[in-house]
């Protein structure tokens, strides 16, 4: 028998844990029973939260600034309206796996506790606002994201990896995967299903949030997923498997009426996901080739409008240093248009130790696009 290797990892009570979590019950352990109860907890004002947030980090730089860039000439010097959907992406990195086996080695472990990483990752989510949260590697869902953000006035919905390295660390908070939040006073739910990826009709480890929503505001719907691909090189089939199933269930899902799988979807489409592939992998290919009609949202920083950044993640592990664009923000071409686009940071804001840091929390950095339905031809 093969001996498991535990990695321990620390710990970090605070004082957003234990003032704003709402219930610390065995309830916050269990979906089900949690999703299902009637306990509603008090709203909480995003700037009171923000104002936590930085008060606790003061003694830590801040982080890069990061400015919206407007990727067509008419919309240029305009800001966001209230028509935009707002929509942010992010691998915030597992707390478990950043203590206990990530081996960021020029990042201090100092920077990656947990009592003030967590405020990192709360103060960029409330920066940006977004309506739509798609997250990868929670594992903190349910004594942090999913109790803070539902006093935010966020919907979540969980789909966990049917196994998880963050079991293997020591003290490790339950299993780590995908987490969708949406705004509940811009959208209402329609339905929301929790897939576990197949390569060649067999489950894998790989999981996917897929929600349709209906926009309060213009009554239209639109189905947003959220996933994170099988990770490292020489797992690039693996990749590609995955990607062609979560865009057979896509297809299944926005052809509600029927239609041919050639056809355009019934339902619009916003895919966030650290996929863990370059653009030339076969994975990223079959995305931007789909009958679905997909974009990626981020070629629009590009000069040419082609180019995908040069990095969304930056890290430096035992084994080198790893620059590659890994995550994307596909969405329907034919159904809305790109408003405004997060630009990425330089390499000098990041500066030489890279990611994760103190003023950064995690290896990723988080995509935020603003989207609007484009009006149908009459």
């Amino acid at each position: 028998m093969t001996e498991t290797m535990v990695f321990p990892m620390g710990d970090g009570a605070s004082r957003l844990y234990s003032s704003l979590v709402y219930n610390n019950s065995p309830l916050a352990h269990h979906r089900d029973t949690y999703a299902s109860s009637d306990v509603q907890s008090p709203a909480v004002d995003p700037l009171e939260l923000q104002r936590e947030c930085e008060e606790a980090l003061r003694k830590r730089p801040p982080r890069p600034h990061r400015a919206f860039i407007c990727p067509r000439e008419e919309d240029a010097g305009q800001s966001a309206t209230s028509w935009n959907i707002r929509v942010m992406q992010w691998n915030i990195l597992a707390q478990a796996l950043g203590e206990g086996m990530d081996s960021f080695i020029n990042c201090p472990l100092e920077a990656l506790n947990w009592a003030e990483r967590k405020y990192l990752i709360l103060d960029e989510i409330l920066t940006y606002r977004p309506h739509i949260l798609c997250l990868q590697e929670v594992d903190h869902y349910y004594d942090t994201f999913q109790p803070i953000l539902a006093r935010l006035g966020y919907h979540g919905n969980f789909c966990p990896k049917p196994w998880s390295p963050c079991l293997v660390v020591e003290g490790n908070n339950g299993p780590d995967g995908c987490a969708l939040f949406y705004d509940e006073a811009r959208f209402e739910l329609v339905g929301s299903v929790n897939l576990r990826l197949s390569a060649l009709l067999i489950p894998t480890n790989q999981v996917a949030v897929i929600t349709t929503l209906l926009c309060r505001m213009t009554g239209k719907r639109l189905c947003v997923a959220v996933t994170h691909l099988k990770a490292r090189s020489g797992w690039e089939c693996l990749r590609g498997a995955q990607g062609s199933d979560l865009l057979q269930n896509l297809m299944s899902l926005t052809h509600a009426s029927g239609g041919s799988s050639g056809s355009t979807p019934d339902t619009p489409l916003l895919v966030c996901g650290d996929f863990n592939a370059v653009p030339s992998e076969d994975v990223y290919r079959c995305f931007a080739s789909s009958p679905l009609k997909l974009d990626s949202a981020y070629k629009l920083l590009s000069s040419d409008g082609l180019s995908e950044p040069a990095f969304t993640t930056w890290k430096i592990r035992p084994t080198g240093e790893c620059c590659s664009t890994l995550d994307y923000i596909w969405y329907s071409r034919d159904s809305f248009s790109v408003d405004a686009v997060l630009e990425m940071p330089t390499e000098e804001q990041i500066g030489p130790n890279r990611l994760p840091s103190y003023h950064y929390p995690s290896d990723h950095l988080s995509l935020v696009c603003d989207f609007s339905f484009k009006e149908k031809p009459e």
